[in-house]
């Protein structure tokens, strides 16, 4: 495993951790086989009307 050749200090450590954020999911709309409207994560639409999962 690669290390630093030098330290980070604390400061910069933290303001580079603070600035990740978590996205909510866009949420799409989708009718199933069955006949039931849900929403579920776009990436997973396709699957669902499909029927290849469950929401």
């Amino acid at each position: 495993m690669a290390l630093p050749k030098y330290r980070t200090s604390r400061a910069n450590t933290r303001s580079r951790r603070s600035n990740w954020k978590a996205k909510v999911p866009q949420l799409a709309t989708v009718r199933t086989p069955e006949g039931g409207v849900v929403q579920v994560p776009q990436n997973l639409a396709a699957a669902v009307r499909k029927g290849h999962m469950k929401p």
